[in-house]
């Protein structure tokens, strides 16, 4: 059981597995759990067709053991995680999802970001919004960096109009984005939904014919806003629309399902919420670090904002250094220190503990950059109130600017593949 009696999943199925609760702060909800299924879930699943190249008497079996693990963050944006042990053998994985790590499945998740475009996933616009604001805040860092390094580049009208019109619309994209991220945390799914389900196939000859066990991504258990399949029903912010919207329950014995560790889930999941209740702020949210890292970003995202208002052309008299250093430097300082804080807080939801790194998930390497890209703003802001003195302090700021834009640009950019990979598969080689 949990560990935090702050931490109580609404959905009873949760409740009864048998999972391993871990988090990196014992005040604050657990961040991951882990299930292994029992022989008894193993002797669950449907029979179906063998798979597309599958045949022989060594298929007749599947050596490697599996685990669900639910994380908070992937509880967010959707995403289901599957860890399959393997044994030492150099023998290929069968009737086993591929590793999301493998180049194949990294290319495919990269023609993905060119080809998908699921505008109902909350989790997907916001990894866009804020690869499209970093890409606005690089041309930004050009126009501020590129003319001190190369007066032969500056064009007319580059520090005076193209400076202040990318610092107001990179920032503005920023705090729609932070807007998206933060209602992103007030909708998450607390009812444990792993996503993968676990089925026999037919394998080998007809004169040798038996079963296996595969496991594959669970369309029909999943609680997820962003499972929506064209053609069959149409859904908006949680409601559904078109054909057979009648809420109904899916159970292993219907055709074309497989057993799940949730057992039946009914299928409409709650309407979205704008707001959350005092008592789940109270008793759930605030003690939910990924919520309190977006809150952070959408406070941070706010007052930068100021500072790329002030930034617009006639807006603001450049040559009265008091107003400029309380509501242009000042509110990069503030803003650019919440991103630190909200760039730490995704970092170490991620991790077991925190202080053990998780470079093997995407989510940490999206709060690293995000983290660096802060500071890089921060240093922007703190140098700038010596900027008008002395050169040599305001090409250190132009270049942090710089930097920290791209450093932005990077962690957005994994967000996006992120938003588009759900089912992420990682293979554990055992001793």
């Amino acid at each position: 059981m949990p560990r935090n009696k702050h931490f109580a999943p609404d959905y009873e199925p949760f409740r009864k597995l048998q999972l391993r609760i871990s988090g990196p702060f014992r005040a604050l909800n657990p961040t991951r759990a882990n299930f292994q299924p029992t022989p008894e879930d193993n002797d669950q699943g449907t029979t179906s067709a063998p798979p597309q190249g599958v045949a022989g008497e060594e298929d007749k079996r599947v050596a490697v053991g599996y685990e669900y693990q639910w994380r908070s963050r992937d509880s967010r944006k959707g995403r289901h995680a599957l860890i399959l042990h393997r044994p030492p053998t150099k023998e290929p994985l069968r009737l086993v999802p591929a590793p999301t790590a493998s180049p194949r499945q990294v290319l495919r998740g990269l023609r993905r970001m060119l080809t998908s475009c699921p505008y109902w996933d909350v989790s997907y616009l916001v990894a866009t919004l804020f690869t499209a604001g970093s890409v606005i805040w690089v041309l930004n860092g050009f126009f501020a960096y590129l003319p001190l390094v190369r007066p032969s580049s500056e064009f007319a009208g580059e520090l005076t109009v193209a400076l202040g019109a990318t610092a107001f619309l990179g920032a503005t994209v920023f705090e729609v984005g932070s807007v998206l991220l933060l209602l992103e945390a007030v909708n998450e799914r607390r009812e444990g939904c792993f996503g993968w389900a676990l089925e026999r196939v037919l394998v080998g000859a007809e004169e040798e014919e038996g079963t296996a066990q595969r496991l594959r991504p669970d369309l029909e258990t999943c609680r997820h806003r962003h499972r929506r399949r064209c053609g069959r029903r149409r859904r908006f912010w949680g409601k559904v629309f078109g054909k057979n919207s009648n809420p109904r329950t899916k159970t292993s014995s219907e055709e074309g399902s497989a057993a799940s560790p949730l057992g039946n889930v009914e299928e409409n999941p709650p309407s979205w919420t704008w707001f959350p209740s005092w008592y789940d702020l109270r008793t759930h949210y605030l003690r939910e670090i990924g919520f309190l890292a977006s809150l952070v970003q959408f406070l941070s995202a706010t007052i930068f904002w100021i500072a790329g208002f002030t930034a617009l052309p006639g807006v603001l008299d450049m040559t009265n250094t008091g107003l400029v250093d309380g509501v242009f430097w000042t509110p990069q300082v503030i803003g650019g220190t919440g991103f630190v804080i909200s760039g730490i807080l995704f970092t170490l939801e991620t991790q077991s503990k925190w202080w053990i790194p998780a470079p093997g998930v995407l989510g940490w390497h999206v709060g690293v950059w995000n983290l660096v890209g802060g500071i890089g703003f921060t240093l922007c802001g703190a140098l700038g109130f010596a900027s008008s003195s002395n050169s040599g302090i305001a090409y250190q700021s132009s270049l942090a600017t710089f930097w920290g834009s791209w450093a932005f640009l990077v962690g957005s950019t994994i967000q996006w593949y992120e938003s588009l990979s759900k089912y992420s598969v990682e293979v554990i080689k055992e001793k």
